[in-house]
């Protein structure tokens, strides 16, 4: 925005304030009523004319009124990732429905896409993948005659369950050799570290554990090793985008989204984003391919484990008129508060 003129600078803010609080297109007229503009329409008209050929504004149709174009956007979104005005009262309600105490990691990562939907008026969403963090226990609960559950707790806090279907004449001793042998092995290491020494010691009989318990062992690390990373993602409030649909055409643009939000490859490519990523990111309109032509914007932000490695990530999807002002901030913050969970799970 530094690199615009103070009037252009002015036009431009006020263009984009208008059109984030409705998501209709702004005149000049419109904004020399504002208080205190201190412009003529004409002049104003004069200088949206500038800012369209810059590539800032566009004309949707024959109407005089503008709307910021996807560069526009960014241009001044750009400029609020320095700001972080979040309110005392949206603090309190994050922190307040994400509490961390006596509770267990998902359920924290459940309420966070929750508050977030429902402070911003959009999509909460939550990445939570199952990376591979070093694991802290692993156990075979007993379930039903050959059927066990495999309980498995990371350094981070996270909590694996699968079903196991158990080999015949098992019963609860050899479950728990099984998950004693598989957690004095497994401890401080990651599933791909430990998987293959594990699997030669069984395989050369040089592990303590007789032949059925060995068994229980093979079929947990296979069942563990299934889908390991491909994550899970919760969202909430997907009927908040419906509030925005004026015509059946985007009826159509969010119906896609919500398809888009239910394959693995969404899940795929939301996982990559976090990997790289080192703060709040912004994806506006066709900025991303995740959303083609929606008409929504993303903003993500990263948390943490323990050991500061990012594990996941919290966001919002809305309209492109979303108030980035204050969401921007309450996805960080809730990022933040997500990242103490993960913390204090692993104390």
């Amino acid at each position: 925005m530094t690199s615009l003129s103070e009037r252009a600078q002015s036009v431009m803010r006020s263009v984009v304030a208008q059109y984030m609080e409705t998501g209709s297109t702004v005149s000049s007229r419109f904004i020399s009523k504002l208080p205190g503009f201190g412009l003529s329409s004409a002049s104003i008209r004069s200088v949206m004319l500038d800012l369209e050929e810059a590539g800032l504004l566009y004309a949707p149709h024959t109407s005089a009124g503008r709307m910021p174009t996807e560069a526009g956007l960014r241009l001044f979104v750009e400029g609020l990732l320095e700001q972080n005005n979040l309110s005392a009262d949206d603090r309190s309600d994050i922190e307040g429905q994400c509490q961390v105490a006596g509770r267990s990691v998902d359920a924290v990562l459940a309420d966070a896409s929750g508050v977030l939907s429902g402070l911003s008026s959009c999509v909460g969403l939550v990445v939570a993948p199952t990376v591979e963090e070093p694991i802290r226990h692993i156990e075979f609960v007993p379930l039903s005659p050959g059927r066990a559950l495999v309980v498995l707790v990371f350094e981070g806090g996270h909590v694996e369950n699968r079903l196991l279907e158990l080999p015949v004449g098992v019963g609860s001793d050899a479950l728990i050799r099984a998950g004693n042998f598989l957690s004095a092995r497994l401890a401080g290491k990651t599933l791909d570290q430990a998987r293959a020494s594990i699997s030669a010691e069984v395989n050369s009989n040089r592990a303590e554990i007789d032949r059925l318990t060995a068994s229980i062992v093979e079929a947990g690390l296979a069942t563990q090793g299934k889908d390991v990373k491909d994550g899970v993602l919760i969202v909430r409030g997907q009927s908040n985008l419906l509030k925005d649909v004026r015509q059946l055409e985007e009826l159509h643009k969010v119906q896609t989204l919500f398809q888009a939000l239910e394959t693995k490859e969404t899940m795929l490519k939301l996982l990559e984003s976090t990997d790289t990523a080192e703060g709040i990111q912004i994806f506006i309109g066709e900025q991303t391919e995740l959303f083609g032509l929606s008409g929504c914007s993303m903003i993500l932000a990263p948390y943490q484990n323990q050991s500061n490695q990012v594990v996941g990530a919290v966001g919002v999807i809305g309209p492109m008129h979303m108030n980035y002002g204050r969401i921007i901030p309450m996805v960080d913050y809730t990022a933040q508060i997500v990242s103490r969970a993960l913390g204090n799970a692993s104390a």
